[in-house]
């Protein structure tokens, strides 16, 4: 279906808008080339993202609600942050389930000084979902793809049907993984071929549907997570070459990697080919990108942890006629914020989540959000245990990490964002408008806003009951 040329097309129909959310798995802040090239960071080609940039609002400062897969997600789908949720890591499998004076739990932190919260395995049904906010708004709801906000079953992401997306009021389901990890049974391709992605010919047959009411859409990627599975060696040569030509020593690791980015834009491409006018269209990825091969620069730190690396994504919202194309937005937002927005496009009422704020008036380009604050809890050391009985200092590239997390949590107000470490109790302060690498540590030298943020980080997460790592 053909688009729109000028800036903003005319709307074509006063009801709500379809939704369809795209959500990348792990892509890092600058792996797409519309972002990358601000950076020096622009060695993947993404075509398709592109063009979907340059029809969109491009966001400069989204954030993800957590570092990491499963808590990012339990936010979204109910506009409450994980330190409210309880829901601050990965789920595991069932036989995983442990309380805090488990002798097993407290044996995996036996050399670290805290001991994290117990894994929390499945977000609770009774959590309003956005699905189940949007069917009393007149929607019809539908996801396919990755679940992973309740316990593995039979197999790793397995979806749970005790806490799956049917019981958490989506109308449609299918459970698909796609071309992703399944590359050996696609056999060698030739040049400019791709093979198909099962998760999004589901996804394109529901969008090629009739809806006599509008829907939501949550396409929800394996791409780009690991492994790096891609039979694409066409595509991998390409990268191969651009990497020497440009003078390039990346790893085999990295230009896999770029091959996996590139086949993830084709299968965006398919998507977008099939939605019409009155959809709105939000690109957007879970956390930061991995540390071994993923393109966060400039940002520092990476998924598992909370600086700007792990937690700031990509984000693309195009809806014609509303969203001013190919411009951009550098006021934060954070993916709380969607149960809002998507409850005042679907119902024209305005009204804030729990955690979260309708970033509709930045849509419109008309309004600004008020001045508040954005909060991340992670209570964990990733790894979250120490097989190899390491300090975790001593923890590196060998291990499979590039470095190891300590619990934390952050918090962003206005241009200033804070750390605190709970191992030491140390905070650190960085000015993101003047140092967006967080290099320049002003907690010495501005002791009074770092004492200021502290003091209401903490306020919050006493507030919501946030489970803390104790000392072991």
């Amino acid at each position: 279906m053909g688009f729109w040329s000028s800036a903003v097309a005319q709307k074509t129909t006063s009801r709500p808008p379809n939704i369809l959310l795209i959500y990348a798995d792990d892509l890092g802040y600058s792996d797409l080339h519309c972002y990358g090239k601000e950076y020096g960071a622009d060695f993947i080609e993404t075509p398709h993202l592109d063009k979907l940039a340059s029809q969109s609002m491009k966001f400069t400062n989204a954030y993800a609600s957590a570092p990491l897969c499963s808590p990012s997600r339990a936010a979204l789908l109910t506009g409450k942050s994980p330190a409210r949720l309880n829901f601050e890591f990965v789920t595991k499998y069932p036989q995983d389930q442990y309380r805090w004076a488990d002798t097993a739990w407290t044996n995996k932190f036996k050399n670290k000084a805290l001991i994290p919260p117990p894994f929390t395995l499945n977000l609770p049904l009774e959590e309003v979902t956005v699905a189940e906010m949007l069917k009393t708004a007149g929607y019809t709801t539908a996801l396919v793809g990755k679940w992973h906000v309740a316990s593995h079953h039979q197999v790793y992401n397995g979806w749970n049907p005790e806490f799956g997306p049917q019981k958490q009021g989506f109308d449609w389901a299918e459970d698909a993984t796609g071309a992703w990890g399944r590359a050996n049974r696609y056999g060698k391709l030739k040049e400019g071929e791709f093979p198909e992605d099962e998760l999004t010919t589901k996804a394109v047959s529901y969008l090629k549907k009739k809806y006599e009411k509008p829907f939501f859409l949550f396409v929800s990627h394996y791409y780009v997570h690991t492994p790096l599975d891609t039979t694409l060696e066409w595509l991998i040569g390409k990268y191969t070459v651009k990497a020497e030509k440009m003078g390039l020593h990346y790893s085999a690791k990295r230009i896999r990697y770029a091959a996996f980015v590139e086949a993830f834009d084709h299968y965006v491409g398919q998507l977008l080919e099939a939605v019409d006018e009155n959809t709105m269209v939000v690109f957007t990825s879970d956390n930061g990108g991995m540390p071994e091969f993923a393109f966060n620069r400039p940002l520092r730190g990476s998924k598992w942890n909370l600086y700007e690396g792990g937690v700031r994504v990509p984000m693309l919202v195009r809806y014609p006629g509303v969203v001013p194309a190919n411009s951009v937005c550098s006021t934060p937002v954070i993916q709380t914020d969607f149960f809002p927005t998507f409850r005042e496009l679907a119902s024209g009422k305005s009204s804030d989540s729990m955690d979260g704020t309708s970033f509709v008036p930045l849509l419109k380009g008309s309004g600004q959000l008020k001045n508040r604050s954005m909060i991340w809890h992670l209570p964990y050391y990733h790894p979250e245990g120490n097989p190899k009985n390491k300090a975790p200092e001593e923890i590196g590239v060998e291990d499979g990490y590039i470095s190891a997390t300590y619990p934390q949590s952050s918090l962003r107000k206005g241009k200033y964002k804070l750390l605190y470490f709970y191992e030491d109790k140390r905070v650190e302060l960085y000015d993101l408008e003047n140092d967006i690498r967080e290099q320049n540590d002003l907690s010495g030298s501005d002791p009074d806003t770092a004492a200021r943020l502290k003091e209401e980080l903490l306020a919050y997460l006493e507030k919501v009951k946030a489970r803390l790592p104790r000392e072991n």
